[in-house]
């Protein structure tokens, strides 16, 4: 009995074409990296203003835009002091986006369970919920961006 649904098979493309999806990916986050590059977003209003934050609560996304920046000029202390959650969650989302690269690069698709999927949804809502309390808090005030 095997947990995991057999890979899909997407041989019957062209490489070129199975690759379209994963380049698109790529190509949005290089354009909002570089976006987030030449439009500072340490500066206050560059890039609006979060209705979470202008009510003093910093949610689990605050401090994202500035922490891509940081990471755009190589400052990681920096990033990590904008948006800690964000900055652990890169190698985890670059994995997944890894695999599923990979997967379309050589024709077995890669097609995570029900069960994995919800784990990872259910993971993520933890976090993101114990981040935000955390953050939110004077024990936890050096989480705030």
């Amino acid at each position: 009995m095997t947990l995991t649904a057999p890979p899909v098979l997407t041989s019957g493309q062209a490489r070129w074409r199975r690759m379209v999806p994963p380049v698109l990916v790529a190509g949005g986050l290089a354009a909002a990296v570089t976006a987030l590059h030449m439009r500072d977003p340490h500066e206050q209003g560059s890039w609006g203003m979060c209705p979470l934050a202008a009510l003093g609560i910093h949610c689990p996304g605050c401090g994202g835009l500035r922490a891509v920046n940081d990471l755009g000029n190589f400052r990681i202390a920096d990033a990590a002091s904008s948006n800690l959650l964000f900055l652990l969650s890169i190698p985890v989302l670059g994995y997944i986006f890894w695999l599923w690269t990979s997967g379309r690069w050589s024709g077995r698709g890669w097609d995570p369970s029900d069960r994995w999927l919800r784990n990872a949804g259910l993971a993520l809502a933890v976090s993101a919920a114990i981040f935000t309390i955390l953050r939110n808090t004077t024990a936890g005030s050096w989480l705030a961006p």
